[in-house]
């Protein structure tokens, strides 16, 4: 599995959603680029392929912008990685539904490439994007402290 810069600009762009998914605020696009350092035309990009995937919602208008179409905790990791970057598995072998090498069978590659795509899913596959705000407020709340 690669994540492009697609990939990575999709889960930065869900995350800030998440994280102002609380307080029901609609992020403009500049908001979300500003601080995430990523390009707007890019953004827009990706913004609509997630609208697409039922990840995001848009509002039109003056007080317009993108939210969660979900709560965060109904997004996993792997859910927006497979729909941006597809297929999880190292080599198209892994899949257990692939038919296309005569030596499939006799493989010693193909176990340990099923090993790695079941590892990555074990992971991705239970990470919501509700984890990943808790644990950047956490990560917060650790570094505020009085004198």
């Amino acid at each position: 599995m690669k994540i492009t810069f697609k990939g990575d600009y999709a889960l930065k762009a869900v995350l800030d959603l998440a994280l102002n998914y609380e307080n029901d605020n609609v992020v403009t696009i500049h908001e979300m680029a500003n601080r995430a350092d990523m390009p707007v035309k890019f953004l827009e990009q990706v913004l609509l392929d997630l609208k697409r995937g039922g990840f995001v919602e848009s509002r039109r208008g003056k007080v317009g912008g993108y939210m969660l179409a979900r709560h965060p905790a109904q997004i996993r990791l792997g859910e927006v990685v497979r729909f941006i970057e597809g297929p999880i598995e190292p080599i198209a072998c892994a899949d257990k539904r692939y038919s296309g090498c005569k030596d499939i069978y006799h493989c010693v590659f193909r176990g340990i490439w099923q090993q790695v795509a079941q590892a990555t899913s074990g992971i991705i596959d239970h990470i919501t994007f509700e984890d990943l705000v808790n644990q950047i407020r956490k990560t917060q709340e650790a570094l505020v402290y009085a004198i």
